[in-house]
């Protein structure tokens, strides 16, 4: 699907009143709103972000966040919930893309979206640009059947249709930190992130990424449904 931009996106998907219900019921927390903050020592705009969420075996809805290239980002610092299924991790970097997830069964929506701050003007607060970067709605993935197909390689997502019953292609950069959204939303009374990374002063210092993307495999997904 071609990128489009929206000024709708920044507080996530539009879900359903009973499907919000839903989640307090299950005691399921994925605040997806990313935030524009200012860095007063760096003189420079920033986004902020919470990885959370989590599932029980009916639903689950998880919110994580990559890099504009879809790579892992380290945390700023991890989060300590009460209870299962809340938030995980803070990540504040100039630009976010953003992976929400939402699972009901074996069926799910996908929202990712690029969020960044727009240009400041005479020493104003700049605004938020947002972009969907890909919506997928209704898409069906069996993760005990994948799971249970141990010769299978390659990617393992849900696939998703147009109206007109066309198959939409997700966009590769950010397959990998889709599927980490889709184990957070598979994962039940989840505790810990499943795309964001602790920091590594080594690569604070050298200016690399923190870690390769996720491996994308059948073993992968198979832990899911463990």
């Amino acid at each position: 699907m071609a990128a489009s931009k929206s000024t709708n996106t920044a507080s996530g998907l539009r879900l359903p009143k009973r499907v919000w219900r839903g989640f307090a019921m299950a005691g399921i927390f994925a605040p997806a709103q990313v935030n524009l903050e200012h860095q007063h020592l760096a003189h420079r705009y920033v986004m902020r972000g919470v990885e959370a969420g989590g599932a029980v075996a009916e639903i689950g809805h998880y919110v994580t966040f990559a890099d504009a290239e879809g790579h892992q980002l380290p945390y700023l610092h991890p989060l300590d919930p009460v209870g299962v299924n809340g938030v995980h991790a803070v990540v504040v970097a100039p630009t976010l893309v953003r992976v929400e997830v939402f699972r009901s069964g074996h069926t799910y929506q996908v929202l990712i979206s690029k969020h960044s701050p727009g240009q400041v003007r005479n020493g104003e607060r700049p605004g938020l640009k947002s972009q969907v970067l890909f919506r997928g709605l209704d898409g069906y993935l069996d993760l005990e059947l994948w799971g249970r197909d141990k010769g299978r390689t390659g990617l393992l997502l849900p696939q998703f249709y147009s109206a007109g019953g066309e198959l939409m292609e997700i966009p590769g950069a950010f397959e990998s930190a889709m599927l980490g959204a889709i184990k957070g939303a598979c994962c039940i009374a989840c505790r810990h992130s499943h795309y964001l990374v602790a920091d590594s002063s080594a690569a604070r210092r050298e200016g690399g990424r923190p870690s390769a993307v996720l491996p994308v495999t059948a073993s992968y997904v198979q832990e899911a449904v463990r």
